[in-house]
């Protein structure tokens, strides 16, 4: 199927699919291929890659369109009402059951049922979604009647189920009953230029949503988004967008504010990362850069006590040397006992930015709070200053 086909550009275009990566567009050629083959398909992907078109795909391309879709979240049903959920229950099958309920299995006959996060279903679940994979009988709680539905399943997870059937915690025969046909969502950071792409789109909604001027992305920031891992995949992307189009309206988007933008890891860094690459290239940039600030501060402070050394030796007053933190807020001229050359405000100003990144590790956004001032004018004052 081409890249180009009427049924690709239709499944994009029905459901807002964005993207034209050879991944997403063979996952996509497949759900349409196996649509019309009545058979259980599981939909794999990390949480967040957009695993939920895969299945509303393959109910509009199937015989089944006209019949009903529902969609099911089975990790966020508790385990003691997920059977009442599926398959129904019988007045009086357990307390708070005040009359009798038709479950989704009987609700969706006919037409499809999506269970998402189904490797989050109890044992005892699994083995009655079993039955139903093989006969299409079903029993409600509560009941010794036998029932038959007709549905298609198409199960989704984001877990390794083979690796859970190892452990016990997912039925191997069950594994294999919706693992008949499988379809692989790939990652965001494995789509390369669609996360350009997906940023300009919801920077575009964004600014029809909240009726501002849209934002843009500069060649570094594309960059910098091409390379990050995104754990979050789409999702995450659309939240970081939504945030800078608030805060960032009508501007253009620059590289550092993409990396402000992001989760900080455990060292206080942003962590963009090249996909698929086993040396991280971009961590260790800003790991040297955080080393290279820290020697910076040393250097500084290592510069004041020989000055007040010197200032000791000719002034026979004693001194205590003070933290950067002190240097900051006092001028030098008091803690000395020296009175330096005059300075201009500007020069203090910048002083002041350079010592406070530093015992921030340049972290520029915890720096402009200290500041008490914007991380807009922080990143204005750093490109008046040529600071880097």
């Amino acid at each position: 199927m081409e890249q180009d086909s009427p049924e690709i550009l239709q499944a994009k275009q029905r459901f807002g699919i964005i993207g034209n990566s050879p991944a997403l567009l063979a996952a996509i050629t497949r759900a349409i291929r196996v649509a019309p083959i009545d058979l259980s398909v599981l939909v794999t992907g990390e949480s967040g890659s957009g695993k939920e078109f895969f299945p509303k795909i393959i109910h509009q391309f199937g015989a089944r369109k006209h019949k009903k879709y529902i969609a099911v979240n089975c990790g966020a049903i508790p385990e003691g009402t997920i059977d009442s959920e599926l398959f129904g229950h019988e007045k009086g099958s357990f307390t708070g059951a005040i009359a009798a309920r038709k479950g989704y299995f009987e609700e969706a006959d006919g037409g499809t049922l999506f269970l998402d996060e189904v490797a989050e279903l109890p044992l005892t679940t699994q083995a009655r979604l079993l039955r139903v994979l093989e006969s299409g009988e079903f029993l409600k709680v509560g009941s010794s009647t036998v029932q038959k539905t007709d549905v298609r399943i198409v199960a989704a997870t984001n877990v390794d189920l083979l690796k859970a059937v190892r452990q016990g915690k997912f039925r191997e025969d069950l594994y294999y009953r919706l693992s008949t046909i499988s379809i692989e969502v790939p990652n965001l950071h494995d789509r390369g230029a669609d996360i350009h792409l997906l940023a300009r789109k919801f920077a575009s909604d964004f600014a029809r949503k909240y009726m501002t001027e849209p934002i843009s992305f500069s060649a570094d920031a594309v960059r910098a988004m091409t390379l990050y891992r995104w754990p979050g995949n789409v999702r995450q992307l659309k939240n970081i967008v939504e945030q800078l189009a608030l805060f960032e309206a009508g501007h253009e988007i620059t590289r550092d504010q993409i990396i402000e933008a992001l989760p900080i890891d455990h060292s206080g860094l942003s962590t963009p990362v090249p996909s698929q690459q086993p040396h991280d290239y971009e961590t260790e940039r800003k790991m040297l850069w955080q080393l290279v600030l820290s020697l910076k501060s040393e250097i500084e402070q290592l510069r004041r006590r020989m000055d007040a050394g010197d200032s000791h030796d000719h002034t026979g007053d004693h001194c205590d040397v003070p933290s950067i933190t002190s240097l900051v807020k006092y001028p030098e001229s008091d803690l000395l006992g020296v009175t330096p050359p005059a300075r201009s405000l500007e020069d203090a100003e910048r002083e002041t930015i350079i010592d406070t990144l530093a015992r921030n590790n340049g972290n520029k956004r915890k720096t402009a709070e200290d500041l008490n001032i914007s991380i807009r004018t922080l990143y204005r004052k750093l490109q008046d200053y040529e600071i880097s």
